[in-house]
């Protein structure tokens, strides 16, 4: 698009408040905007946005759209990318950042497409080169063992950015900034699919992404029942559970509980991982953990050369060790 200027990210606001992962979109287009000395807006989609825009103002943001229209209460693929794509083409950037997350999976190749360019995909990071205006992306190759930086070549250019990989900015209410709203028509018959029902997965305690310590199983612990032991050892910790790949494709846990590349992406202070062997998709969706402490019976396991303590030993006699130690602390 000629004379494209400005960085906008597009997020959402359930029920009103601004979503962690418009925030930390908010972080990485905030650091842009300062580097090339542009304008950083982000587009909330809804239909109620209540004090979302303002909130995004505080959290970095120079200018808010409401993209609003009463279709849009629920997400939908097909209503959410016209909203999107409306806004693009008004608003003219030249950077545009969407999260990585579940709907984003779907909505950023889409809107690449509409608006013909490329996708820089799942990235961890992005930067730009003030002298040319030109965005570069880290992200992982070879299944995380490898991290490229690439960069785009037409415009806008579009990043899908992973989330937890930025950490939001402290709110400031004493910024100021713009307000527009932006109404869009949108048809809802031409929706391609519709929803026939929503089932809500009921889950008690923190989430695994929100969560600051966090418990993981892997294949090693040979099947569900184990996983209790982690429940205890986690709840003691104030913590969550989470899995491997291959724990999650055993059927043992729910695929809520995966952490890695086609799973979660967490950032927890304290990352106890039992049974894992650190294969590099995993660690992709935990490298940004601030503390790691292994668990597994075999010396020559990958997980180890990530951690930065390890016990080498059989889970069955480590796991109930720490947890009545840890009881033991927390009760005295």
């Amino acid at each position: 698009m000629a004379d494209a200027t400005g960085i906008l990210v597009f997020g959402d606001a359930p029920e009103g408040q601004l979503a962690a992962t418009a925030q930390e979109l908010l972080a990485a287009g905030r650091a842009l905007a300062d580097t090339l000395g542009q304008e950083l807006a982000i587009g909330l989609i809804g239909a109620d946005l209540a004090d979302a825009p303002q909130q995004a103002i505080a959290h970095g943001a120079d200018k808010a759209y409401a993209v609003t229209n009463p279709a849009l209460a629920g997400y939908h693929p097909d209503l959410y990318l016209a909203a999107m794509q409306s806004l693009a083409v008004e608003a003219n950037p030249g950077i545009i950042l969407i999260a990585r997350n579940n709907e984003g999976r779907e909505l950023a190749p889409r809107m690449a497409f509409r608006l013909g360019v490329g996708l820089a995909q799942d990235c961890l990071e992005v930067s730009a080169d003030a002298s040319t205006g030109r965005l570069l992306a880290n992200r992982p190759v070879y299944g995380g063992s490898a991290i490229a930086v690439i960069g785009c070549t037409q415009t806008p250019q579009i990043a899908a950015i992973r989330p937890k990989t930025y950490e939001p900015l402290d709110a400031d209410t004493s910024r100021s900034g713009q307000v527009v709203a932006f109404p869009v028509e949108i048809d809802p018959s031409a929706a391609k699919t519709r929803v026939v029902d929503v089932v809500k997965e009921e889950a008690e305690g923190i989430k695994l992404e929100d969560a600051r310590i966090v418990v993981s199983g892997g294949r090693g612990l040979g099947g569900p029942e184990p996983f209790a032991q982690l429940e205890e050892l986690a709840h003691l910790l104030g913590g969550a559970v989470g899995a491997s790949r291959a724990a999650v494709d055993s059927g043992w846990v729910p695929a809520s509980y995966q952490v890695g590349l086609t799973g979660k992406t967490i950032t927890p202070d304290l990352y106890i991982t039992v049974a894992i062997s650190g294969a590099s998709q995993h660690m992709a969706g935990c490298s940004g953990s601030k503390a790691i402490v292994a668990i597994n019976r075999d010396a020559d396991a990958n997980i180890f050369k990530e951690a930065r303590y390890g016990v080498v030993g059989n889970w069955e006699t480590v796991i109930p060790a720490l947890t009545e130690t840890v009881r033991e602390l927390t009760q005295s």
